[in-house]
């Protein structure tokens, strides 16, 4: 089997969910129309969907990069694993455990902020901020490669990918409020990223799982929906401009980066906390 055939069997499953994804974001802006707090702000949402076009557009161009990198780190190892379900729910925990480490990496490291820092910007929380994702993401495909070398066919890994950023949509919402209290200790939630993109003091830095709060809970970054968040950046991005909200981190990165007088103090900069 080679790279192209990898490529055709990498199937578009967000696109295929686009209906799904319209029709909720519908239902949400008409309960909370009439909310002064809640409802969709115009500005806001174009922002947001100008965001997610372009990192569509970014995706389509890169995937054959994308595929190609997978299937490189796929061919370095001996053995395969097998298309079984099992294989398929060890896809899945390895994607999500993966995006634990990426997500908690790009909060602590100011270089792999810069390709977050987007998805954070606005001040609202409701599923049109789930397009929010930075157009430098793919950066951050180094912390996939481990799973590539577990021999889980690239195909399957990808899959597992779409189907992990594809849950994340429904929790970017104000709407639902907590849920029962055993899917709450196992699964990530809207109350759980309430707090994720929350600036209150005692919010930053938490709740950086995707699909398991678990990791969270493991590793000591879980923190309980315990008032009303106040979404946006501790510094906020006065701007609607997509190019700016999505390029701004790296000009005063590579500003700071210039003002380093050594080696040092550059790496500091890149590495140090945003």
């Amino acid at each position: 089997m080679n790279v192209h055939i990898v490529n055709q069997g990498v199937q578009p499953i967000l696109l295929y969910a686009v209906p799904l994804i319209v029709g909720c974001i519908l239902l949400e802006w008409w309960f909370t129309r009439h909310d002064e707090h809640r409802k969709y702000d115009g500005r806001d949402f174009r922002a947001s969907l100008g965001i997610g076009v372009g990192s569509l557009i970014i995706n389509a161009l890169l995937k054959a990069a994308t595929v190609g990198i997978s299937w490189y780190f796929y061919k370095l190892i001996p053995w395969r694993l097998p298309n079984t379900w099992w294989v398929w729910g060890l896809a899945y925990l390895s994607i999500d455990l993966c995006n634990y480490v990426a997500h908690y990496v790009a909060h602590t490291q100011r270089v792999w902020w810069a390709t977050h820092v987007t998805h954070h910007s606005s001040e609202h929380l409701n599923l049109s901020t789930s397009f929010r994702n930075s157009w430098t993401q793919h950066l951050k495909i180094i912390f996939f490669i481990p799973v590539w070398l577990t021999g889980i066919h690239p195909a399957i890994v990808f899959a597992c990918y779409q189907l992990d950023l594809l849950y994340q949509f429904w929790i970017h919402t104000e709407v639902i409020p907590k849920l029962p209290a055993w899917f709450e200790y196992v699964f990530v939630t809207p109350s759980h990223h309430r707090v994720h993109h929350g600036r209150n003091p005692q919010y930053i830095d938490t709740n950086f799982g995707t699909t398991f709060i678990i990791w969270d809970r493991l590793f000591g970054t879980f923190q309980e929906e315990i008032e009303e968040p106040v979404y946006g950046l501790t510094k906020p991005v006065e701007s609607f401009n997509v190019i700016y909200l999505n390029f701004h981190e790296w000009a005063d990165l590579w500003r700071d980066v210039r003002k380093s007088k050594t080696v040092r103090e550059a790496v500091a900069v890149l590495f140090g906390p945003p």
